[in-house]
This record gives structure tokens, sequence and C-alpha cells, in this order.
């Protein structure tokens, strides 16, 4: 017997304002057509007064505690991927613990872009594993639109803002029976050779300002359709699985033709690809634990299914990780 992460509920949240595509003909130069056939999304959520990363962040959360049937109190981990903190510091990972009643365990935030949560759900794992913690919170949560330049339509109608959450407990499996509950293989990888293809042009310690996030798309995408397949492939290997196993793959919800084109790349059918970027568009490190949440409260995916989540985020980072839910 060992320990695992096993999967316990899950939660999301999404800013009040819907923006669709046939709004944003009216901010910036653009029409639905264009948008739609290049990137699937109709619709996307904008943060507004009031609406932080914190507080989509803390909302996800309680959700996510209310479907796992688990007081805030026995969380002793929260792990929280973003990429738009409420502030420079402190952790906004510290400001959901303190709304969610459970000071005094471990909270830090994550930074890997969209690739955060991979990351995130990584780390807590590792420390379950080692017994560091017994009940986490991983957390994806952003407010994209506030880093966005609203008069560049390249970058400005792919992101939307929301936050997902999942909440994971240790429990002893036997890692010999395939049909065990919790995280089996994880790998992540960076390459920061690749700053300037998908980065924000500002930062504390250079500019002092925030910045804007700046892309070039068609290299981002070449390099998200191999990267993804390669790491699925190495995740696949270290379980020793097939990718004809896998239920559900939960990736990253940045563009339907990345996601189309990574499927492919794996043989994998389309009715096995969860699909939200035409309603959430790439909300960065809240995508994957957004489409989750999503497709479980859709009952698309049930108890006992074989899931695949991946995702590839600016810099470059990206990563997989195979779980039984």
């Amino acid at each position: 017997m060992s320990l695992r992460a096993v999967i316990r509920g899950s939660g999301s949240a999404l800013p009040q304002r819907c923006v669709t595509n046939a709004e944003m003909t009216t901010m910036v130069d653009t029409t639905d057509e264009w948008i739609v056939e290049r990137t699937g999304i109709r619709q996307r959520y904008i943060a507004g007064e009031g609406e932080s990363t914190s507080t989509l962040a803390t909302e996800a959360a309680r959700r996510a505690l209310e479907a796992a049937g688990i007081d805030a109190a026995r969380v002793d981990l929260i792990v929280l991927a973003t990429a738009t903190p409420d502030q420079t510091f402190p952790a906004t990972a510290t400001m959901v613990q303190h709304n969610l009643g459970c000071n005094g365990g471990i909270a830090f935030d994550v930074a890997a872009v969209c690739s955060g949560f991979l990351y995130a759900l990584a780390t807590a794992d590792s420390m379950i594993r080692t017994g560091m913690a017994k009940c986490a919170l991983v957390i994806g949560a952003e407010t994209f639109s506030r880093i966005l330049d609203w008069e560049d339509r390249t970058t400005c109608v792919l992101f939307g803002d929301g936050a997902g959450a999942i909440v994971l407990e240790a429990q002893d499996v036997d890692e010999n029976d395939p049909s065990a509950p919790g995280v089996i293989a994880t790998r992540l990888h960076a390459d920061g050779a690749h700053n300037e293809l998908l980065y924000v042009d500002g930062g504390p310690s250079t500019t002092g300002t925030v910045g804007k996030v700046r892309m070039k798309g068609r290299e981002v995408f070449r390099h998200a359709v191999t990267n993804l397949a390669s790491v699925l492939r190495e995740v696949l290997d270290a379980a020793g699985r097939d990718a004809a196993d896998i239920d559900w793959v939960v990736p990253h919800q940045a563009n339907f033709r990345i996601l189309d084109a990574t499927a492919r790349k794996l043989d994998l059918p389309a009715e096995k690809v969860v699909v939200t970027v035409d309603r959430h568009a790439n909300t960065s490190a809240a995508s994957v634990p957004l489409a989750y949440d999503t497709a479980v409260r859709d009952g698309r995916i049930k108890s006992g299914d074989l899931v695949m989540f991946e995702a590839m985020g600016g810099g470059f980072t990206w990563g997989a990780s195979l779980a039984r839910v």
C-alpha cells in the first residue's frame, strides 16, 4: 500500500459579465467569424468591480469543498496557480486560506501561466505522497483581462477570467491495482529559450509596471502541438497505459485547433476531449480545472474514469498528469 492524492471534489467560478464575440466587435477591429474560425471561441467572462483572482478562487474552492463533503478546517495545504495575483505579495493563496477560515496550514502560489494548474497539482501530489499534507486545495485562478492590451485584436479576443479548484486527499491504495484512484503519473517541462513568443512586457523588477500580454500566435501553435503530444506519451509510458485506456482528456483551453491537432497526433477520438474554449476562452491557469469541473457537473466525467490533464503556457512551460478520479 502507498499514499496517493485522490480527487474528492471540484468547483469553479466565473465573473458575472459574459462578453460575446458580437460585443468584442464593438471594442476592437474584429468579427465573430474571424474569432470562431481561428480559435473556436464564442464568448468569455470578464471580471468587473469587486471581482478579483482571490474572490474567484475562493468561490471555486468553496464549491469544491462542498462537492467533496469536506470542511475547510481539514485543509492543510493550498497551492494556487495564477499569473494575475491580487498583489505582488502576499500570495493570493493566503487570501483564499483566510477567506475559508483554515489559517495555519501551508499556502502559496505557483507561476507557470497556462501550465500553472499542472505545476500546482504536481506540487500538492508530491507533498501528499511524502506526508507533508493530508488534504489539499489545488486552484487555478486568473483575471487575465487585467493584463490584456485591448487594442491588440490578436490577443484580447483570446482570453477570459475564471477559477477552478479540486480537493485532494491522501489515501492508501494498492498501486498494482489499475482501478485504484488518485494521481498516477505526472511530467512537467519548461524551456525559457522561447520567452519572446508568449510573455508579459512588464514586471516589478524590470519596468515597475504590470505590463501586457504579447504573443506570436503561429509559433506558439507549432510548439504547443508538438510539446503536448510528446508529454502525453511520456505520462502514458510512465503509467504503463495506452492512449486507448484514457476515458477523458481535459486539456488547457487555448485554441480549438490546438486541441484538435493534439488529439489527432495521439489518435484520440474527438468525443474523448473536453472542450469548453467556446464558452470560456483561454483562462490560463484556471482553464484545466474549470473544464474539468464543467465536465464533472454535466455528467461526462464519472467516478472511476481515467482522466488525462494537459497544458502548455508561456515561457514555455508544459505538462500532463494522469489520474483515476
